[in-house]
């Protein structure tokens, strides 16, 4: 049994031969292929496993080394369906990826497609050597130089298309992955019109009643409005979290991780990974976040947030600036295992983003964040109720979404705790970390012996050091795994060492922050940090009981500790943080 987790593995056949562990997603090839829509388009957040999806499609049509790819499906589901096994190789396959298609302006945009075209063209070189008319092999020649004027550079999926028919005799398959990318990234940029205009004639032309085309799987996050880019494209269906019609396509279903547990000998840990990883409704079917289950059991079965959404962010950030305080009251009830009701719209339109109330929630769905409970029907709409998934988006929606916030949650007062923390300033933190505990943590979460729960809840704060710092979870330094650890990429800047513990009761709290300090200093956690040439450590040890918080800090550089204790009765009595509950 092959137990090595395929971490940051998005090729099928690296992961095949790399003898990583391997969810079995194959009988959706048969699925796709044997009534395939002539534009299929998957939306799911990130990390939910849509690149393999399209890398396994591409090794199982692709005509092009047919033969050592069919050894890739030895033993797996489809292996035993004869009909679909009899299309293994059948196709000519174009494969694209628009993942690293952003840039900052519409000019870098220009010369960014072309260089993309270019690399894509080479790869392709093998079609000149077919009887390719001369004009066709100039535009070739010139797409391959990245010389391409615009018009061309518009057809050029099309045009590859058509050579590709016209050189193998059958129609090819097109796989586009993240195609929302580029749009998204010029809406942010302030060229979205322009880039509309281009990616509008540059998909349609391929997509739309395209005679050298057999079909298409698309994926993205988002589903960019019909009106905005698929204009006239009366082919596509949607698959989305919204309108499921391949449901265990994509991330773990309940089955398929229960199944992990006992193959990886951990069967004893399923209901951890249930609380932290699954609670996903896709068509009617519990999704687990393969992403998160993956790091998982790499990190030896420590339950933290380890996934990190960027899709959307920027928009979402775009929203939350103009949220009211309804809406705002509405959020913060999530976290105490509140939900909430609205309707959602699938299409985006970027131009109406910010004058839609309902788009929102609408983005917070089709990125992750939340996920539909039920629906109900009310005169011709249908009114969703949303709630948090599980624990990881729990650590996430409080220090990705509702920090974003004015007041309690405003990211200024998230930037001085950070800062607190890099400066060894000890009464800060300690205030800045009791005040979030309050606030954003529920009492289901911060019980007895709920380590993880904080463990996940203080990392989840510190992605906001990013990219200045390099911020590491739960890996092996000196002589055993530290909690978290933050690295500095500038010389002279100090680095971090955080050791969590919990504590039955608070008058243990003392004890327990000490004892993870001990710990730091014992396994000698500093190791990596010292390697990379960080001479200045702040070590924090941290223990937390129900909303109670005690932090010490030990600068061994300085040879100086300090600690400060803040409980809810002083806090209280300040009135400087409300009430803990």
């Amino acid at each position: 049994m092959n137990t090595a987790m395929p971490i940051g593995k998005d090729d099928f056949k690296e992961l095949r031969d790399g003898g990583y562990y391997f969810v079995d997603k194959s009988e959706t090839i048969a699925k796709l292929i044997d009534h395939p829509a002539e534009v299929t388009l998957f939306t799911r957040p990130r990390r939910f496993g849509k690149t393999m999806l399209l890398s396994m499609l591409r090794y199982f049509l692709d005509i092009e080394g047919a033969t050592e790819h069919r050894k890739l499906f030895d033993g797996l589901a489809v292996s035993r369906d004869s009909e679909t096994m009899a299309q293994q190789g059948s196709r000519p396959v174009l494969f694209l990826s628009l993942k690293g298609w952003k840039y900052p302006s519409w000019e870098r945009m220009q010369s960014g497609v072309r260089r993309q075209l270019s690399v894509i063209f080479r790869e392709h070189k093998n079609l000149l050597d077919g009887n390719m008319e001369v004009w066709d092999r100039d535009d070739f020649l010139s797409l391959v130089r990245g010389k391409a004027d615009i018009d061309l550079c518009q057809n050029a999926l099309a045009f590859l298309l058509r050579i590709m028919e016209e050189h193998y005799g059958k129609k090819p398959v097109l796989l586009l992955d993240e195609y929302d990318v580029p749009i998204q990234t010029a809406w942010e940029h302030g060229y979205y019109k322009d880039a509309t205009d281009f990616f509008r004639e540059f998909l349609s032309n391929a997509l739309k009643t395209n005679p050298s085309l057999d079909f298409a799987v698309l994926t993205g996050v988002l589903r960019i409005s019909k009106e905005s880019i698929f204009s006239d494209l009366n082919n596509l269906k949607v698959d989305s979290v919204l309108q499921m019609q391949y449901p265990e396509a994509l991330g773990f279903t309940s089955a398929e991780v229960e199944t992990m547990t006992i193959d990886l000998g951990r069967a004893d840990r399923l209901a951890e990974l249930q609380a932290w990883y699954d609670g996903y409704h896709f068509g009617g079917h519990e999704i687990y976040n393969p992403w998160s289950v993956l790091n998982y059991f790499d990190h030896d079965c420590n339950p933290a947030p380890y996934w990190v959404n960027t899709s959307g962010n920027m928009i979402l950030g775009e929203l939350l600036r103009h949220t009211d305080q309804a809406h705002m009251e509405e959020m913060e009830g999530l976290l105490q295992g509140g939900s909430i009701q609205g309707r959602l719209h699938e299409g985006v339109v970027y131009s109406d983003i910010k004058n839609d109330e309902e788009s929102l929630y609408t983005m917070l769905c089709l990125t992750g964040y939340l996920t539909v409970e039920s629906k109900r029907r009310m005169g011709n709409a249908d009114i969703y109720t949303l709630r948090l998934p599980n624990r990881e988006m729990q650590a996430l929606f409080g220090t990705e979404i509702l920090r974003r916030f004015p007041r309690a949650f405003s990211q200024s007062s998230l930037v001085r705790l950070m800062e607190a923390f890099l400066a060894g300033n000890l009464p800060q933190v300690q205030e800045g970390l009791s005040r979030y505990l309050e606030v954003l943590a529920s009492t289901f979460d911060t019980g007895k012996e709920k380590e993880s729960f904080y463990h996940g809840f203080v990392l989840g704060m510190t992605a906001l050091l990013v990219p200045d710092y390099e911020v590491r979870s739960n890996r092996e330094s000196g002589r055993g795994r530290y909690d978290v650890a933050v690295f500095p990429k500038r010389a002279g800047k100090a680095g971090m060492v955080l050791e969590f513990k919990t504590a039955e009761s608070e008058a243990k709290l003392p004890a327990k922050a000490q004892e993870a300090l001990a710990q730091i200093a014992a396994r000698d956690y500093d190791a990596e940090l010292h390697a990379r040439g960080v001479t200045h450590v702040h070590h924090y040890g941290i223990a937390f009981c129900g909303k109670t918080v005690h932090v010490k800090l030990e600068q061994p550089d300085k040879e100086m500790m300090n600690d400060h204790t803040g409980n809810k009765n002083r806090r209280k009595e300040a009135g400087a943080w409300g009430n803990a509950s």
